[in-house]
């Protein structure tokens, strides 16, 4: 992969997680989490973009998040370069600001990552980022578009226009999560693609976007990077400066109103794991399609049980002629529910907090 400037990833690690309620919380969240793998979603992230072609890492992660974040990419041989830690949460386009400016303001080129999606073919992911670097080297902004499998209605689409050169497309269109029919429709016509949300540009072509579409949020991250904090590689913007950035994502504030925004479309085996069902959907499972993990104690005893997920933390499950459930307990909370509804632990969440 030729390149003039080693690429710098960009971890997003701000997520509180909940969907994947009770392992995953606001002081544990799910990119924490030995979900897939023995290693975290996190540890995971940051192994996907890491060798000569690679700078080391800038993450920007909740501030409470702090000494697990160090922890973890400590014990893989990651230590960021920068770790921002954000007094608040505004949404994507501002942390990616933070990181632009950290980068250096100048045409570094920044792989912007969530921390906590899985990427099943990461040689796939580094052939989708030696296709985008000549546009990306030129100024463009790039998002990698993955190659759709159901109508799905739960992510953004992204509809592929003119190829630029092989393999890249201008983006026609981006597209709000939709209905049944619309998502149906798109991936029947197959020029579409879901819009994973990670990107790759130079920090200036970002900075230079913010500037023309929403120069609230580089002013308030400019402000909050000039009067930040350092602690040895823990950097901490002004609070008071970043509050006032809008909360907006990268995609609302930048890509859907840029001129020069390319997609690179691609097959990864990707996975944004914003469910139970979708965790149960990409494990490896037994002969009668279960998936069983227990950790810590746990212990997971099914008998005559069909296509569930159940996982475990610290308590013993047993189980006798059940299927499609979801079970997963952890310290004193324990979800039941059936397969294909996981989507509604957000309403739970709400009913607990009252």
């Amino acid at each position: 992969m030729p390149q003039s400037k080693p690429i710098v990833p960009v971890i997003l690690s701000g997520g509180s997680g909940t969907r994947l309620w009770p392992m995953s919380t606001s002081e544990m969240p799910k990119q924490m989490l030995s979900l897939t793998a023995d290693e975290t979603m996190l540890q995971l992230t940051a192994q996907r973009a890491r060798g000569e072609r690679f700078a080391p890492p800038i993450v920007v992660a909740n501030a409470r998040h702090a000494g697990m974040v160090e922890a973890q990419l400590d014990a893989v041989g990651a230590t960021p370069q920068a770790l921002i830690l954000e007094p608040v949460g505004r949404n994507t386009a501002p942390a990616i600001a933070l990181a632009a400016i950290a980068a250096g303001s100048g045409d570094a080129p920044l792989l912007v990552m969530p921390s906590d999606h899985v990427i099943a073919d990461v040689a796939a992911f580094h052939a989708a980022i030696a296709v985008a670097l000549p546009l990306v080297e030129d100024g463009w902004l790039v998002t990698f578009g993955i190659d759709p499998l159901a109508p799905e209605t739960g992510y953004g689409w992204i509809r592929l226009g003119e190829e630029i050169s092989g393999g890249v497309h201008r983006v026609a269109k981006f597209v709000e999560k939709p209905p049944l029919d619309v998502a149906e429709a798109m991936l029947a016509a197959g020029n579409h693609a879901w819009n994973g949300g990670i990107f790759l540009f130079r920090a200036d072509a970002y900075l230079t976007a913010l500037a023309i579409h929403a120069p609230g949020i580089l002013a308030a991250s400019q402000r909050a990077m000039d009067g930040l904090r350092a602690d040895g590689t823990r950097t901490y913007p002004d609070a008071e400066a970043f509050a006032a950035a809008p909360s907006d994502s990268i995609d609302y504030a930048v890509m859907e109103k840029a001129d020069r925004v390319a997609v690179v479309p691609v097959s990864m085996g990707w996975s944004d794991l914003g469910s139970w069902d979708a965790l149960h959907e990409i494990s490896d499972r037994d002969q009668d399609g279960n998936v069983h993990a227990s950790r810590e104690g746990g212990e997971v005893i099914a008998i005559d049980t069909a296509n569930c997920l159940v996982r475990s933390d610290g308590a013993r499950i047993a189980m006798v002629g059940v299927q499609d459930l979801i079970v997963v307990a952890s310290g004193k909370d324990i979800l039941i529910l059936p397969r294909g509804r996981s989507q509604e632990v957000k309403a739970l969440i709400e009913a607990m907090k009252r």
